[in-house]
Parts: C-alpha cells; sequence; structure tokens
C-alpha cells in the first residue's frame, strides 16, 4: 500500500455534539497520524469554493446553511490508505445506509446531519486542503 494524506472535515454537529474525540480516536486507531488541525468558521465564498461540485443541486442550500452553522475542524490525515480508508470508516451519507461501527452508522442522526466529510480522491484532496489551509 501507498502512504497517503486525505482531507477530513468534522462538520458543525460533530463539534456541537462533543464528538470529536471519538472520531480522533478513530483515525488514530487505525495507525493514521493527523498531521494538520485547524478550527474555523467558514464563510459564503468559502462554501461556493468548496462545494461548487454540488451548487446546482437541490440540496445546496441546505448543506451551504447547515455548514455556516457553527465552527468546522479541518484535519489533514496521512498513513496507509487514508483516502479510501477515510471513506470506509465514515461510512454513507445515507444514514439509513451507514453501517454500524462506521463514524455515521455510530453517531450521526440524519443525512442532512452527517457529522464529518473526507475526501473522495487524490485530486479532491489536493484541492480541499488547498481551500482549507491555504497550502
Amino acid at each position: 500500500m501507498t502512504r497517503e494524506r486525505t482531507f477530513v472535515m468534522l462538520k458543525p454537529d460533530c463539534l456541537k455534539r462533543g464528538l470529536v474525540g471519538n472520531v480522533i480516536s478513530r483515525i488514530e486507531n487505525k495507525g493514521w497520524h493527523i498531521t494538520e488541525a485547524k478550527t474555523r468558521q467558514l464563510n459564503p465564498a468559502f462554501l461556493y469554493d468548496f462545494y461548487d461540485h454540488i451548487k446546482d443541486k437541490p440540496y445546496f442550500l441546505d448543506v451551504f446553511n447547515y455548514m455556516l452553522s457553527g465552527v468546522v475542524l479541518g484535519i489533514i490525515v496521512e498513513g496507509e490508505d487514508t483516502v479510501g480508508g477515510m471513506r470506509r470508516i465514515i461510512g454513507s451519507t445515507v444514514i439509513e445506509e451507514a453501517l454500524p461501527g462506521t463514524i455515521r452508522g455510530d453517531f450521526a442522526t440524519s443525512s442532512a446531519n452527517s457529522l464529518i466529510h473526507a475526501s473522495r480522491s487524490a485530486e479532491q484532496v489536493k484541492k480541499e486542503i488547498e481551500i482549507f489551509f491555504g497550502v
């Protein structure tokens, strides 16, 4: 396997519900390392850039308003198979399909408040890290 990095964002409900430690523990228990972390209150310009790929979807406004509702935590995670691995441990965005043992399966209360985001591809990782951390 190849060592890689991925971008993870803990969404407002994750921080409001005090689940950050649970999520961080799951990342570290996989043997991955958090190499950078930063909290931010997102703004509309950031969200239009970050969610450019869904701006024409009917649910964009709900995502937009939800992401403005509180502080988020952006994390860079490094290790073996972090892109695919993070996608597997966070679980489905459709909460009814999120399996027990996944972050969303264990902690998410609705598909709208899905706790966590993780990049889907190496290209997306690069773009999202640049947008969030400015590097």
